[in-house]
């Protein structure tokens, strides 16, 4: 049984402002790094630049979703995604 390729991707949260609604940071997940902003009251995830950006983009997306109330600005933070990048 061989199990399936996994990647950890690395979370820096840069920026965060519940007023507007808005987390900021960093992703790196093997070779790649993008940089993203989540406006969590519209439900609107961005990531930058587009090289890569659909392997990174659902994973995030549910990584925010789920963790976004205890993520911090100065925070480090990991998870990881199904597949090889």
């Amino acid at each position: 049984m061989s199990l399936a390729p996994q990647t950890t991707a690395h979370v820096r949260i840069t920026d965060q402002s519940w007023q507007q609604g808005r987390i900021s940071g960093e992703v790196r997940a093997a070779d790649y790094t993008w940089e993203f902003q989540w406006q969590f009251r519209r439900g609107r995830l961005q990531v930058s630049p587009s090289l890569g950006r659909a392997l990174i983009l659902e994973p995030l997306n549910r990584f925010l979703e789920r963790s976004d109330y205890q993520l911090e600005p100065g925070g480090n933070y990991q998870f990881t995604v199904r597949g090889k990048f």
